[in-house]
């Protein structure tokens, strides 16, 4: 949970506490904040066995944290069922940032086999100059 804070900051947290709370009273503050995390915690595990209780015996292997869209997708890729494993090979983002670029900058991309692309180029090599005529009514 605090693995982001540093050695220096808890120094002036644990500072900022005596400050505020007093060297009297921050030990039973400190318990306090420690009960109501662990009924938060409680509560927590809690409600996620209710859940597993009510999905059912299907959803045994359920993990809550597959809920988060990063870890399910992470998932979902090293899971091969649905052929993932070979589109995700198949596709090369910076060979196609590449084409993009060269497109943009007029130049001409060497065409490849492996590209997929068959379809007509966009010619990038207009100039601003050919604009279609100004219609005040349309506008």
């Amino acid at each position: 949970m605090f693995n982001d804070i540093g050695p220096l900051e808890l120094v002036t947290l644990v500072i900022l506490a005596v400050l505020v709370f007093g060297p009297d009273k921050l030990p039973k503050v400190i318990q306090d904040v420690m009960r109501t995390v662990r009924k938060i915690r409680e509560f927590s595990e809690s409600a996620k066995q209710d859940i597993r209780q009510e999905l059912g015996p299907e959803f045994k292997d359920f993990e809550f944290e597959d809920l988060n869209p990063k870890t399910f997708i992470r998932k979902q890729l090293d899971n091969d069922d649905l052929g993932l494993k070979e589109l995700r090979n198949g596709f090369d983002l910076k060979k196609e940032m590449a084409e993009v670029t060269d497109a943009v900058h007029g130049r001409d991309a060497e065409p490849s086999a492996a590209s997929g692309s068959s379809g007509p180029r966009v010619d990038m090599t207009k100039k601003p100059d050919d604009r279609p005529p100004f219609d005040a009514d349309a506008t």
